[in-house]
């Protein structure tokens, strides 16, 4: 739950945006630009911000502290073994004036699942998952996920809608959606434009339009709220937060280094678990990362069921770190090999002075490593499968939202063989992975909190922390970031003071 830093006072708030005072329209500042606009890649967090439930809109809804809501989904219920029928609101129009109808969420599940596509809603949250679909008529809908996915009211908050008029085999430019604000303009390296749908379903919304810019430097986001440029800067960095119009929230990242096992010396569990033992987690927190930063131990925050209390996070032992590489040298492992730590410029607001930190710490090991800070189209190449075949080992660093409080939305995706995403390939994790999947209740938790153990064992990736995030909000503004304004950003929540 956020928590309020505080409120500027009357008077500035009055000389910084008397320019806004009649204005209904919003500006959000943003620290990279959107690579790409589809639908059915929404579950990135730079995507997300802006299309997600603005544009684009999906079947249920999780509503923080409240639990699965009706968006576009209206009820649903388990009508057999496995089988979940939705029915869909009636007199909905999608912003190109035609109507919603079931055959457009039929089309939207096989079109984020195509494997000629590759949209990460489809291989983030239904990775190992076939999903078949029945039109029963044009308001009901059957989804039979097979495995049995006793949560599928809970995974349809993750499927965007797009019309069936959508490509199967192609990214759109323009998104299309039922949301309440329509896709205006993208100026590439300049700005993005919303404005209200006129013909929105629901309740219209005070916000009448929005403009997005793009800032790499946390300082600047923070400076143009502060001014009246902006209204909102999502994410700022600690330093900057220092004024009464900040917020700080939980934000359901989790930021690691994901590890290549395929590749010596990584394929190796002692050089893997050595590059756990050299990094000093707590040096970064109430320094570089703020205080309230959890050290991780896991790919979900501790909100996910299953999480496992009893896994102690590897502790810093640079001696030990040493020790187990000199281990694996012994044996012929590579240990010398050079390794590629490869960053994501603008992920988080240190991300910077956080990759210097841990080259360092690695270094100290006695690691033969570099850093390459890519911006996100090329660093993506480095996170998501296929991968190139002459790669050397690499490390690539990323940050993993996941705000739906199941794991079944990260492991797959992360740890599978087939992941998307995964750099690892363990029959016995599949198989962990497969069983929590398929179960529910406390069975399900006990599951998941067994396999989390094993990838720590196992030292699948270096784990590193759950972060806290930093918002700066103009006080013409009556928001408060949440849990999830780290990965979706509703202009239908904001409300004018």
């Amino acid at each position: 739950m956020a928590y309020k830093l505080g409120r500027i006072a009357a008077a500035f708030m009055v000389s910084a945006v008397a320019g806004h005072a009649m204005a209904q329209e919003v500006t959000v500042v943003l620290a990279e630009e959107l690579d790409n606009v589809d639908p059915c890649e929404a579950s990135r967090s730079n995507i997300g911000r802006v299309i997600l439930q603005n544009v684009s809109e999906t079947l249920t809804e999780l509503v923080p502290g409240t639990g699965v809501e009706p968006r576009l989904a209206t009820s649903w219920e388990e009508t057999e073994k496995g089988t979940w029928r939705f029915h869909l609101r009636e007199g909905v129009k999608f912003s190109d004036g035609t109507a919603f109808d079931a055959e457009d969420v039929a089309h939207s599940i096989a079109r984020m699942t195509n494997p000629d596509l590759i949209c990460e809603i489809g291989n983030k949250y239904f990775g190992g998952i076939e999903l078949k679909t029945n039109v029963v008529d044009e308001n009901t809908i059957d989804i039979t996920p097979d495995p049995v996915q006793p949560i599928m009211p809970l995974l349809a908050s993750t499927i965007t809608i797009a019309p069936s008029e959508a490509p199967m085999d192609a990214y759109v430019d323009v998104p299309i959606g039922t949301g309440p604000y329509v896709w205006d303009e993208y100026v590439r390296g300049q700005r993005i434009k919303l404005s209200a749908n006129p013909d929105y379903w629901g309740e219209a919304p005070s916000v009448t339009g929005a403009t997005y810019l793009f800032r790499s430097d946390a300082s600047v986001r923070a400076a143009m709220v502060k001014t009246g440029e902006a209204d909102i800067a999502p994410n700022i960095a600690l330093q900057d937060a220092t004024t009464d119009m900040d917020f700080s929230y939980p934000n359901s990242e989790t930021v690691y280094m994901r590890l290549d096992h395929s590749i010596p010396p990584l394929d190796d569990v002692r050089v893997r678990q050595a590059l756990n033992y050299a990094v000093d987690k707590e040096a970064f927190l109430g320094t570089i990362l703020a205080d309230g930063t959890i050290i991780a131990k896991g790919i979900t925050p501790p909100s996910t069921i299953g999480y496992n209390d009893e896994v102690e996070p590897y502790p810093f032992d640079l001696e030990k770190a040493k020790a187990l590489l000199a281990e694996a040298k012994a044996d012929g492992v590579p240990v010398d090999t050079k390794i590629t730590v490869v960053g994501r410029i603008g992920n988080f607001s240190a991300v910077q002075e956080t990759m210097e930190a841990l080259l360092s710490m690695w270094q100290d090991a006695g690691f033969n490593i570099e850093l390459q800070m890519q911006e996100v189209g090329d660093w993506v190449e480095h996170l998501v499968r296929p991968f190139a075949e002459d790669r050397g080992p690499e490390i690539v660093q990323a940050m993993h939202d996941n705000a739906n409080g199941d794991p079944v939305f990260s492991m797959f995706f992360k740890y599978d063989c087939e992941g998307a995403q995964s750099a690892t390939c363990d029959e016995k994790l599949d198989t962990m992975i497969e069983e929590a999947t398929a179960l529910s209740g406390d069975e399900r938790a006990a599951k998941w909190s067994e396999t989390f153990a094993y990838t720590h064992e196992i030292a699948a990736d270096v784990m590193l922390w759950h972060m806290v995030g930093f918002s700066r909000v103009n006080p013409r503004l009556d928001f408060e970031p949440t849990i999830k304004t780290n990965s979706e950003l509703q202009l239908g929540q904001i409300k004018f003071n």
